[in-house]
């Protein structure tokens, strides 16, 4: 059942493709992506072990028969067309699905369930995740467990274009085709060292930051609930903002004064046994926060996906 499941996911994914059939086929397909990735005809023939002869004359046939050209010549190099750029896009989005579609069913052949590609686009939430995996490896046996930190803000290309099977963010983006449960219920507070002046507050006003270093994760301003739901909306900004990529370095960071930050309650709470740091609320109703699982539509009902998605919501902190 889940091999039919697959096949005819994948079968209409190329079916919508705006190409013809019998026209365009896959090898035309992983030769351009093959020629933008090295840069030449002879590398992209080393890429697929073909001779370069059998590369020309495969692209040469599919130009007679689209009446474009896909390429051009840039010195020593080949330059896309403007099909040729549409071709490319082609090959990014079909490609990575039959390549995952052919990994998905060559495991089923040999008796396993597969492999989930998890997408992370939050930071701290990789604490969270491993309450997860370790005990649904235990009860997953056939499948394996990918996680994938690069995806940061830029998860939902990864899931549409099959990269990924699963993402984790706090920040949904609700589209046709992409469904998304929300697992675990959190609060973002304001994380200080415990002999700063604000450490014995019940909550902090958004002018009493405007002193202050803030430190957050290398993301984009606007997609820190500290900016575009504390201090924005008051027409405050902090003193200065600096970005450290993990968190160990950045609660130290913290519990020495240098700066203050937004994390959610449970990780501030977890670190406070080993670091001088306390949480305090963003407000005085807090900023309630959610951490979602996605995953394309056409998949919510996979067995070891479903899993997944109930294993997470039943984990505590």
């Amino acid at each position: 059942m889940v091999l039919i499941h697959y096949l005819m996911n994948y079968i209409h994914d190329l079916m919508l493709a705006e190409v013809g059939i019998g026209m365009i086929e896959r090898s035309h397909l992983a030769i351009l992506r093959a020629v933008e990735q090295g840069g030449s005809l002879t590398a992209a023939a080393e890429r697929l072990h073909l001779t370069q002869s059998a590369l020309s004359h495969a692209i040469k046939k599919l130009e007679l028969q689209l009446g474009a050209p896909v390429w051009e010549r840039e010195g020593r190099s080949l330059r896309p067309t403007q099909a040729g750029q549409y071709l490319l896009g082609l090959a990014g989005r079909l490609l990575p699905q039959l390549e995952h579609a052919e990994d998905v069913i060559a495991r089923m052949a040999a008796g396993e369930r597969g492999i989930l590609r998890i997408g992370m686009e939050c930071h701290p939430c990789y604490q969270w995740l491993l309450k997860i995996v370790g005990p649904y490896l235990t009860a997953w046996p056939g499948v394996d467990v990918d996680v994938k930190q690069q995806f940061q803000f830029g998860g939902m290309a990864a899931l549409f274009g099959h990269d990924i099977d699963l993402l984790v963010t706090p920040d949904p983006l609700h589209k046709p085709g992409v469904e998304f449960t929300p697992v675990f219920d959190y609060e973002q507070v304001l994380v200080v060292a415990a002999n700063h002046p604000l450490a014995q507050a019940d909550f902090v006003r958004p002018e009493q930051l405007v002193d202050e270093v803030l430190i957050s994760y290398p993301v984009p301003a606007e997609r820190l609930d500290i900016y575009n739901q504390f201090m924005q909306p008051a027409g405050v900004a902090p003193r200065r903002h600096k970005t450290i990529e993990t968190t160990d370095i950045l609660l130290h960071t913290v519990a020495v004064g240098r700066g203050v930050a937004a994390l959610p309650r449970w990780l501030v709470e977890e670190y406070a046994g080993s670091l001088p740091i306390c949480a305090v609320s963003l407000g005085e109703g807090g900023i309630n926060k959610h951490i979602y699982l996605g995953v394309r539509s056409a998949e919510r009902e996979t067995d070891y996906i479903d899993a997944f998605i109930r294993q997470a919501a039943d984990v505590s902190w």
